[in-house]
C-alpha cells in the first residue's frame, strides 16, 4: 500500500490532504461552486471560495460542512471525489485507503455519513480518527504514552478541547464556537456599531489583520468596506484592533470556559502532567494573535502554539498512515 494511502483533514473551513510518502499535497477551502442549470461543479477550493458573494444567479458557492458536520451530503461527496482524484493523479492506479478526521463527539450517524461520502468519493477503505487526537500527533506529542496532554484544536466550525493519553481521548468536549463564530461576531459588531453589512470573507480578513484575543495593538487598524444599511450604498470605515477584540469576546470566553471545564474533569495524575507539559494549540484558530497569552492568563498553565498549527490534523493522519498495521494504540473508527 505504499504511496496509495491518503489522510484527509475534512474541515468546515479548509480541507487538507496528506499523501503517504509525499506529505501534504492539497490545502483548499471547503467550498464548492455548482452551476444549478447543468448540475456541474464549476470550481472547488480557493477558486470557489473567492466566488462567495460574487456569483451570478445560476452559480451557487456552497460550504457543505457546517460546524464540523456534513450539512450537504451530495456536495461533500463531490468535493471528496474531486480532492481524492486530484491527490491521487500522480499515484498508481487503484482506489486509495483513506483516513478522515472528524470532530470529537461526532455521532454514529454523522460518522457513517462521512464514511459513506468517502467511499462514494473514491476511497477503497475509510477509517475515521478524532480531530484532537490527530492534531496532537501532528503537533509531535507522545499520545501513546501514559502521559496526559491537553490539546485545544480550533477549526472553522468547532473548537475541541481534549486530554489525551495512551492513544485515546480521556476527557474532551467539542463546542461550536470557533473561527466561523469569530467571523460572525465581527459581522454583528460592525452591523450594530457602524450599521455596516460586510460579507463572511471580509470579516475573515479583518480577523486576520487586526484580530487579537487580548492585548490588542494600540495603533492597529484596518479599512473595512461594506454596505451602509441606512442608505444601501457602499461605505468604508476604519476599525481598530481594540474594537475587533471587543467584538470577539463572547466566542473567546466560550473557548476559555471549555478549557477550564475539561481541566476540572481531568483525573489528578493527568492534571499533574498537564501542569508540567501545558496546553498545545492547533488548528487555524490558533493563529489568532495572542490567543496563547489569553489562555495562559486565564488558566495559569503554560500554553504553546504548535508548529504550522493549520497542518497538525493532516500531519497526524499521515503519522497514523505510516504506522497502520503495527501495534499502534491510536483509536480509529471503522464501520
Amino acid at each position: 500500500m505504499l504511496g496509495r494511502d491518503l489522510g484527509i483533514d475534512l474541515g468546515t473551513a479548509n480541507t487538507l490532504v496528506y499523501s503517504k510518502g509525499r506529505g501534504i499535497v492539497l490545502r483548499e477551502p471547503s467550498v464548492v461552486a455548482i452551476d444549478s442549470e447543468s448540475d456541474t461543479i464549476v470550481a472547488v477550493g480557493k477558486e470557489a471560495w473567492e466566488m462567495i458573494g460574487r456569483t451570478p444567479s445560476r452559480i451557487t458557492a456552497i460550504r457543505p460542512l457546517q460546524e464540523g458536520v456534513i450539512a450537504d451530503f451530495e456536495t461533500t461527496r463531490r468535493m471528496l471525489s474531486y480532492l481524492i482524484k486530484k491527490a491521487s493523479s500522480q499515484l498508481p492506479f487503484g482506489r486509495p485507503r483513506v483516513i478522515i478526521s472528524v470532530p470529537y463527539g461526532t455521532t454514529q450517524v454523522e460518522k457513517r455519513a462521512v464514511m459513506e461520502a468517502g467511499r462514494q468519493g473514491g476511497a477503497r477503505e475509510v477509517f475515521l480518527v478524532e480531530e484532537p487526537l490527530a492534531a496532537a500527533m501532528g503537533a509531535g506529542l507522545a499520545v501513546e504514552e501514559a502521559i496526559g496532554h491537553m490539546v485545544v484544536n480550533i477549526g472553522g466550525g468547532t473548537t475541541e478541547v481534549a486530554v489525551i493519553a495512551l492513544g485515546g481521548v480521556v476527557r474532551g468536549t467539542s463546542l461550536r464556537s470557533a473561527g466561523d463564530a469569530l467571523n460572525r461576531a465581527i459581522q454583528a459588531y460592525l452591523r450594530k456599531k457602524y450599521r455596516l453589512e460586510v460579507g463572511e470573507r471580509t470579516a475573515e480578513i479583518v480577523k486576520i489583520e487586526v484580530g487579537y484575543a487580548c492585548d490588542p495593538d494600540p495603533v492597529g487598524q484596518t479599512e473595512v468596506k461594506g454596505i451602509y444599511l441606512p442608505t444601501g450604498l457602499p461605505k468604508a470605515i476604519t476599525a481598530t484592533a481594540q474594537e475587533i477584540k471587543e467584538a470577539m469576546e463572547e466566542p473567546l470566553n466560550n473557548m476559555v470556559l471549555a478549557v477550564k471545564r475539561i481541566f476540572e474533569q481531568t483525573p489528578p495524575q493527568l492534571a499533574s502532567d498537564i501542569i508540567d507539559y501545558g496546553i498545545t494549540l492547533t488548528g487555524g484558530g490558533a493563529l489568532l494573535h495572542n490567543l496563547d497569552r489569553l489562555l495562559g492568563r486565564e488558566t495559569r498553565l503554560p500554553v504553546k502554539v504548535a508548529h504550522d498549527p493549520l497542518e497538525c490534523v493532516a500531519r497526524g493522519t499521515g503519522h497514523i498512515l505510516n504506522y497502520m498495521g503495527t501495534a499502534s494504540r491510536v483509536a480509529l473508527y471503522r464501520a
